[in-house]
């Protein structure tokens, strides 16, 4: 290579004029226009146009001639400004030209799958096969950029406020954490597995009792789940842990450095202090832990007004301990029977039976279940919602939490169809309060909603054997723009405390001393008060970048089946690896 860059494509403006660079780069246009040749040459920081003039030595000439897109290239030239009628103003090099002395050949590209500067020319799948390409887009290039600025920002805010960056080991051993464990099996101790870790969490609270009372980690987490578009089964967290403190500790700290990752990524302000939210509050206004409050539609309990009506449904769910909620949208009572059938068909996805309706228009209640609704109900429901003409109202009758979440989910999919939500808007929100249990009706017994190690609420380990639904934890999730983007809580630091916990979940004591034998020791050992909180670094990236997958701002996602098109794997392994690891590979059947 004997043109080295001295200049960077995205570098040059009006005060480099009359100097001579050296720049490297790819090509991303070529435009022939008799005997002068242009070239927008690309690096990750910027395009600038290249000018091949005829007068060049031929044997220049005719490898520019047959330049493609994406060849590699060296040229040294003079930069010059740009004729006034081509100076190009949406990009930031556009008032001049680099006019090519000298120039290098250094590597040729076949015709891509698609084309790097569209990238809807590829569908996800080619560009996941090809993602070395894929990442050579602007877009990508955008997000990674954010990506890395938003790991620098973290670091340098939390070591300012002396966290120390600790390390925990990936090979651990399996630990109920709510999902899936990835497991490993070792050679060295066959027929023994290590698990990779759903979260470092028993290793940052035992930081905590070895006196490390600020820890934080950005920190790969494997989870064995079905996926979506916010879910990987290798996913980035930043981890933190904190002792001596209390919520309000972990929740101000964690506002400071989303104020100030926001700030330096994308140059936005968000206020301070975040709001405050229960659980039962998102729930019953919102029908999600995690609600968008960009924009209004909020759920309503119309009990009263079912308990009027003729419609026997309304009645039978309430003797039998169910509720009633509706859901009014303004001015869509245009809403055809397809677009209803469409909601009832997502409702059914989240647990209902069927969907309820009704149409106020010109000051009567009109198709749906209008027949079931007398003057008398229908006056309690319009004082209710406050409705007024063209209103449509949507119903569910079901148990408390299948009637909120399926109202919640016709609430959002509503909100993004009818163009309701601000996109510039940075809503923020902690919810709080979370029941520290939830039942699991298949495995009849109960769960952790976070993981066995949140503390419950002070006022309520009253409840705990008794009465383990009324239980309250000292859990949060900060939320933005509907989004769950952290979760934390107070732990539990009494060996006797976490005990009751792991009782009240149905785990048995020998299963209790080897899973988690060696915290409950060290509990006995001087163990402070602390509590902490995990953020999803993928989604919080993805929100800063404004995308609504985080595979656009992993460098290198898995599909949505978990497997990566471009080096294909999961693969399998030979029978000598298989043998040293004193495993067999059994077909399902």
């Amino acid at each position: 290579m004997k043109i080295k860059r001295n200049q960077l494509c995205g570098s040059l403006r009006k005060s480099n004029i009359g100097k001579i660079v050296k720049l490297n780069g790819w090509i991303n246009t070529r435009r022939d226009l008799g005997g002068i040749t242009f070239v927008d040459l690309r690096d990750r920081y910027g395009i600038v146009q290249v000018r091949f003039d005829n007068d060049l030595p031929n044997n220049i000439l005719k490898i520019v001639k047959q330049l493609n897109m994406e060849d590699v290239i060296a040229v040294e030239g003079k930069v010059q400004m740009r004729p006034s009628s081509s100076i190009n103003k949406k990009i930031s090099t556009g008032e001049i030209e680099v006019v090519v002395k000298d120039f290098e050949m250094l590597s040729k590209a076949k015709p891509t799958p698609f084309e790097i500067k569209k990238r809807e020319t590829g569908s996800e799948n080619l560009r996941l096969k090809y993602r070395y390409l894929d990442l050579r887009t602007e877009q990508l290039q955008k997000n990674i950029l954010i990506r890395h600025e938003a790991l620098q920002s973290t670091r340098k805010f939390l070591s300012n406020e002396k966290f120390m960056e600790i390390e925990t080991p990936f090979f651990i051993k399996s630990t109920p954490e709510g999902a899936r464990d990835f497991v490993v099996p070792s050679r060295e101790n066959l027929g023994k597995f290590y698990a990779l870790p759903q979260s470092p969490q028993t290793f940052k609270q035992l930081l905590m009792i070895s006196g490390f009372d600020k820890y934080f980690q950005i920190v790969k987490c494997f989870r064995d789940e079905d996926l979506r578009a916010d879910r990987q089964p290798e996913f980035t967290q930043i981890d933190i842990e904190m002792s001596f403190i209390d919520e309000s500790d972990i929740q101000k700290v964690s506002e400071k450095m989303l104020k100030q990752i926001f700030k330096d990524t994308i140059d936005k302000e968000i206020s301070l202090p975040f709001p405050k939210m229960t659980y039962q509050e998102a729930m019953e206004k919102y029908g999600s832990d995690s609600p968008d409050t960009r924009f209004e539609m909020k759920i309503e309990n119309v009990e009263d007004f079912a308990k009027q009506t003729n419609f026997k449904i309304f009645h039978s769910v309430i003797e039998n301990g169910g509720v009633v909620r509706a859901l009014k949208v303004k001015n869509s009572a245009e809403f055809s029977r397809k677009n209803i059938d469409e909601l009832t068909e997502l409702a059914k996805r989240y647990g209902a039976k069927g969907l309820a309706y009704v149409k106020f228009k010109e000051n009567k209640f009109q198709s749906g279940i209008s027949k079931f609704i007398d003057e008398r109900s229908g006056k309690i429901l319009v004082d209710k919602l406050n409705l007024t003409d063209n209103d449509l109202v949507f119903f569910m009758a079901d148990k408390w939490k299948v009637s909120l979440i399926v109202l919640g989910s016709i609430r959002k999919y509503l909100g993004k169809k009818m163009d309701l939500i601000d996109k510039n808007e940075i809503s923020t929100l902690w919810v709080t309060d979370f029941p520290l249990f939830e039942y699991n009706d298949e495995e009849g017994h109960y769960q952790s909603m976070h993981h066995p190690f949140t503390s419950p609420n002070e006022e309520d380990w009253k409840y705990l054997e008794s009465n383990p639904e009324k239980v309250r934890s000292r859990g949060y999730d900060v939320v933005i723009n509907g989004q769950e983007i952290g979760g934390g809580s107070i732990r539990i630091h009494s060996r006797e405390k976490q005990n009751r916990i792991f009782s009240a979940l149905n785990i048995s004591d020998e299963e209790i001393n080897r899973k988690f034998g060696f915290l409950l020791n060290a509990f006995e050992y001087g163990a402070p008060p602390h509590g902490g909180i995990a953020f999803g670094f993928d989604r919080l990236v993805s929100i800063l970048a404004g995308e609504d997958t985080i595979r656009e701002v992993i460098a290198f996602p898995k599909t949505t089946t978990a497997q990566s098109l471009m080096i294909g794997s999961p693969d399998i392994i030979d029978e000598k690896q298989l043998k040293e690891l004193g495993l067999k590979i059994e077909q399902k059947k």
